[in-house]
């Protein structure tokens, strides 16, 4: 059922413009885009949007977007086009009619005149005898008086695909051989009463149109695969089909309380990473981890590192749970391994309005490029960088009421003059004398560098953590250090 030896690799990514792009949304992407580049293959991007109810143009742009910022590339598909457009399915409605009236007009399709009540009545009946409730054939094998009597009615039927009496076995690419029998799998709708078609008909005839091979995709639509290779048997004895792609199901990826990631839950998001200033590079890195790996020692690679490795066979079927913890580590690992050039820019967001407190002309482009190295050592994401560097555009330091507390303990004013003093007295263009001075005012009072240290960060910065309290001093100045230290006796005198 593969794709035939030789045969290009072709993929598909083809969600739906309903919301905000998710997680789960784009790790299914990354495997596709991997897989596709590590063969040399074609990377078919198509949008489902025959649902008018759910779609949104607003939804379609921030696809697109999602998927130029993530860095994946398409060959075909949206704005790129190519020989088997139009990618968007409300615009291949032509299609999807023509082949519902050729599977028809072969016997693989019937007309169902059931109505809602009429199913559910049945369902209930057989689920009370113990029998699968599935669609029971009712209409498969209409006599014409009986349509005329349907029509006559008023009743608008829909169109039933015929699922052949005998099991269906294939191979997937995760999960190995798998096996449906054919009273688990009863005949189903393609289109409804209106005339629109479903997705268990567009989707497999856009991938038989589209040559594609190999189809990766949710573990929650594996139920949906053997009803598509009977359709894509259908399809190819219609001569629509060349072959049956090879399915690969990706393992459910898990939230809070081990249930899967839906679109609700907040974390699901991918427009809160970006806003979080998540690198694409570190997102993809912790989302291809998954439910695959690069090696059982190895946590950290580049995209290209994975493209050269990835092969689905390694994909694992059990759930992957989504850990926001491990997942900002992997972030702060990959904005440590950007050149510093690069890093400086890419902060930019989070230094101008609407994220940074600062008035546009306070911002100083010299102290952040000082303090730019600094500030990469510590960040897990990129909007982090407001709070380590604010101190040094804002008149007066955001004051921490909990670090406050915390480091001006009984003596810090004694403390806090001594090391004034000392500050006063030091050379202002050197973080070793700046921290000499800080350490003698401790020596004096008796205090290790770390005890000294924190009351004059939080009279500097208003927080006990932050950048190298030193080079800090250094950058934001001795006149507005020691003004700082000023403001922190009096408040500790008041």
């Amino acid at each position: 059922m593969a794709s035939a030896p030789g045969s290009p690799v072709r993929v598909r990514f083809c969600p739906s413009p309903t919301g905000n792009p998710h997680v789960g949304l784009v790790r299914t992407a990354l495997f596709n885009w991997a897989f596709a580049r590590h063969h040399q293959g074609t990377l078919v991007f198509r949008i489902e949007d025959t649902d008018a109810a759910r779609d949104s143009e607003e939804s379609y742009t921030q696809l697109l977007d999602a998927m130029r910022w993530l860095g994946f590339d398409w060959d075909e598909g949206p704005e790129v086009g190519g020989p088997h457009a139009p990618y968007r399915q409300s615009q291949r409605m032509d299609i999807y009619k023509d082949v519902a009236d050729k599977l028809l007009a072969a016997g693989h399709a019937y007309r169902c005149y059931c109505s809602q009540e009429e199913l559910d009545s049945r369902r209930e009946a057989a689920r009370a005898a113990g029998r699968p409730s599935g669609y029971d054939g009712h209409c498969r094998d209409l006599s014409d008086a009986e349509v005329e009597g349907y029509k006559a009615e008023g009743r608008a039927p829909i169109v039933r695909f015929r699922m052949p009496d005998e099991a269906i076995t294939f191979t997937d690419l995760v999960r190995g051989e798998i096996t449906y029998l054919p009273e688990n799998v009863p005949d189903y709708g393609i289109v409804r009463a209106n005339g629109a078609p479903l997705y268990t008909l567009v989707n497999p005839v856009d991938d038989a149109l589209m040559e594609i091979t190999h189809v990766l995709r949710g573990e929650d639509l594996l139920s949906s695969t053997p009803r598509q290779i009977a359709l894509y048997k259908a399809l190819t004895e219609l001569g629509i089909a060349k072959e049956i792609p090879a399915f690969g199901h990706l393992p459910y990826v898990m939230g809070e309380g081990n249930k899967k990631l839906s679109k609700r839950d907040p974390q699901s998001s991918l427009n809160l990473y970006r806003e979080r200033g998540f690198l694409p590079e570190g997102l993809l890195n912790y989302l291809s981890l998954l439910g695959w790996s690069l090696s059982a020692d190895q946590d950290i690679f580049t995209i290209d590192e994975m493209v050269a490795a990835f092969d689905v066979s390694d994909v694992q079927p059990n759930p992957a749970r989504f850990d926001l913890k491990k997942c900002e580590a992997i972030n702060g690992d990959h904005i440590r391994l950007l050149p510093v050039k690069d890093f400086t820019e890419r902060c930019r967001p989070w230094l101008k309005a609407p994220a940074a407190p600062w008035a546009p002309e306070d911002f100083d482009e010299t102290k952040w490029q000082a303090v730019a190295p600094h500030a990469q050592t510590r960040l897990k994401v990129l909007s982090e960088v407001t709070d380590n560097v604010d101190f040094l555009f804002l008149p007066e330091p955001v004051l921490d009421e909990a670090s406050w507390a915390k480091a001006m303990k009984e003596g810090s004013d004694a403390l806090l003059v001594t090391a004034r003093e000392k500050l006063d007295a030091a050379d202002w263009t050197s973080p070793e004398s700046l921290k000499e001075a800080v350490l003698a005012a401790g020596e004096a009072h008796g205090l290790k560098l770390g005890k000294a240290q924190a009351p004059v960060r939080v009279a500097i910065t208003g927080r006990t953590v932050g950048l190298p309290l030193f080079e800090s001093l250094e950058v934001l100045g001795k006149e507005k250090a020691l003004a700082r230290i000023d403001a922190a006796l009096a408040r500790l005198a008041a």
